[in-house]
């Protein structure tokens, strides 16, 4: 099937998965460049291709836990519910950027990230993405369970990552404070 947006993964099957090899905490799944058709015309990394970028980091940990093109063909995949990004700093067109992924939480159907987005040279934190993803039977149409390794790769990689300091970003709600009105 044809379609406009490739991830840089696309095509890559899971490369295997080694149950004795040690989790990195966080993971580093992705490091990129920004693109000249990713920037605005502010000169810096467009809104959207903050979103762009964080998905390629999310992909390569899907390949790396075993959700590739196979996976998908057999009728299931991970779908996105929500995402909180947070701006914190610009990136220009060459800046290379080097992306962590810490899992926050997983059940037997539901999968709890958090990314941050760092320029690779300076080190200084650009921007974070909370997401919320749900395993879903593609043809059924419906959110079902991770299968039997696939929870066993998640669970194994949150103990990993249960002692990493939730990062403050994390569950936070948008809006505008009001002072309340009154005498």
């Amino acid at each position: 099937m044809s379609h406009g947006i490739v991830t840089p993964y696309e095509g890559r099957e899971h490369g295997g998965w080694n149950p004795e090899a040690a989790i990195p905490a966080p993971l580093t799944p992705h490091r990129t460049t920004v693109s000249p058709a990713w920037v605005d015309y502010n000169g810096h990394l467009s809104e959207s291709c903050f979103l762009l970028v964080f998905g390629d980091s999310s992909d390569a940990f899907f390949r790396w836990v075993g959700v590739d093109e196979a996976y998908r063909a057999a009728g299931h995949s991970l779908y996105t519910a929500e995402t909180h990004l947070h701006h914190l700093g610009e990136a220009a067109e060459g800046d290379p950027l080097r992306l962590t992924l810490h899992i926050l939480d997983v059940d037997d159907k539901r999968l709890h990230l958090f990314h941050a987005m760092y320029h690779e040279t300076s080190g200084g934190l650009l921007a974070t993405a909370e997401q919320m993803l749900l395993h879903v039977d593609t043809e059924a149409g419906r959110v079902t369970p991770f299968p039997g390794f696939l929870a066993e790769r998640l669970t194994a990689t949150r103990a990993a990552h249960a002692g990493l300091p939730v990062p403050g970003a994390v569950g936070h709600v948008m809006g505008i404070p009001h002072k309340p009105s009154g005498p």
